[in-house]
């Protein structure tokens, strides 16, 4: 009996949410900048045996006996992200990004320390300071954004804040910010006040790996990664760091803020690495960020405002409001036909973060399916429709099978494989 079958038979309730599921992932166009399609290898291995071991610590230092296949596979994942990544030391244990960062934060600073790092509502992370995170509970936040005028990082009105501000630590990085980022500009900034920089290149680290983007590495002290965006794993997240703030970062993860590592996810990750370092990796990521700038330049050619007039990586953000509409009513109308994206603060937005003016759409996940141009060029347009016709049913319901149609001519990796 394969595992479809034992499931409908033992757990009738799941069994039938997981149907849904997988008719939703196969049905609708994901554009969740953040979500991705692993392969079926990776999702085999986050379910297998290795879920089973407790192993608090380190390999060949655990605190429990029997760890020595789980080390093997810890230590792979370690190796192949240190190649992948060129990079001396690798935290492969962190269970989220936000996890990453705190273990950071735990591991070199003092509660009421002073960081500095990217407003939220400007394409920052929750735990880049903001007050309902830990993050702004626990330290002393100031932010940078982006400029009025070109909706772009200026790295002078950076360096002026940080000299003004003297944080101990800048945190570059963002999840919602469509430009590439200098990291050397801020390592120049970090310099010049004596701050240690973060790198979170939970985005982007996909086209890091492949050099698509400038690199954090050997530049930024520490960068966090999650490992199921561009890189296209396991739910997780790693961290990478100079050597002389190895033994810092390891002893915050474990015993800092985290028990027994999910030894399932850490086997997953490092067939994700292996996955990665592949040249068809390379192409996936190139595909990524074109497919982007072409549903960018279609949507700018559809009256559409497009936040800094493009975008250099995976994502692109949209101001709704000059469609009369909000970024929550998009997402609505756009779930309604099939087409999934999330609601999205642009910089200097007026609107609350559970309305917001803006739109946030990401390509990994469509990239993944096989799709190319002239798919994107398809998918703005039933974007363009959807709104255009938002009170008319009868067009949303032919809006949406032609959206049913374009997402059934692509498999699902990890479901059809």
């Amino acid at each position: 009996m394969n595992f479809k079958s034992s499931l409908k038979k033992l757990d009738a309730q799941i069994f039938s949410a997981f149907e849904e599921e997988e008719k939703r992932i196969r049905d609708e166009i994901i554009l969740i900048a953040s979500e991705n399609y692993p392969s079926r290898l990776v999702l085999n291995v986050t379910g297998s045996i290795f879920s089973n071991k407790y192993a608090e610590g380190y390999s060949g230092k655990r605190y429990y006996a029997g760890c020595e296949n789980v080390d093997v596979a810890e230590n792979l994942a370690i190796e192949r992200a240190k190649k992948l990544f060129n990079c001396d030391h690798v935290n492969v244990q962190p269970h989220s990004g936000t996890q990453a960062n705190m273990a950071v934060y735990s591991g070199l600073l003092k509660p009421g320390d002073k960081i500095l790092g990217m407003r939220l509502d400007q394409g920052g992370h929750l735990s880049h300071g903001s007050s309902v995170n830990f993050s702004g509970k626990l330290y002393e936040f100031d932010y940078y954004g982006v400029e009025p005028e070109t909706e772009i990082i200026d790295y002078e009105r950076v360096f002026q804040k940080a000299e003004e501000f003297k944080p101990k630590m800048i945190v570059c990085g963002a999840s919602a910010y469509p430009r590439s980022i200098n990291f050397k500009k801020f390592k120049e900034i970090a310099r010049e006040v004596n701050a240690i920089l973060l790198a979170d290149v939970a985005h982007i680290s996909g086209l890091i790996a492949t050099g698509l983007h400038p690199s954090s590495i050997n530049v930024a002290d520490i960068t966090t990664s999650t490992t199921h965006k561009t890189l296209r794993g396991p739910r997780g997240a790693i961290i990478m760091c100079d050597s002389k703030f190895a033994t810092s970062i390891d002893r915050s993860v474990f015993p800092g803020i985290q028990g027994g590592p999910f030894m399932n996810n850490i086997a997953a990750k490092a067939i994700a690495f292996n996955e990665a370092l592949k040249p068809e990796f390379t192409t996936y990521c190139y595909q990524i960020i074109l497919n982007s700038k072409v549903l960018s330049n279609s949507l700018k050619e559809l009256g559409f405002r497009v936040i800094s007039g493009g975008t250099d990586n995976h994502l692109v953000l949209i101001d709704v409001t000059s469609r009369g509409c909000t970024g929550l009513e998009v997402e609505t109308i756009l779930k309604k036909v099939g087409i999934i994206i999330n609601k999205n603060s642009i910089p200097y937005d007026e609107l609350s973060p559970r309305v917001t003016s803006g739109i946030r759409i990401g390509t990994p996940a469509v990239t993944s399916r096989g799709m190319k141009e002239k798919e994107m060029l398809l998918i703005s347009e039933l974007i363009h429709e959807a709104i255009k016709f938002k009170e008319n049913d009868k067009k949303l319901e032919k809006i949406k099978e032609k959206a049913l149609s374009l997402a059934l001519e692509f498999h699902v990796p990890g479901i059809d494989d």
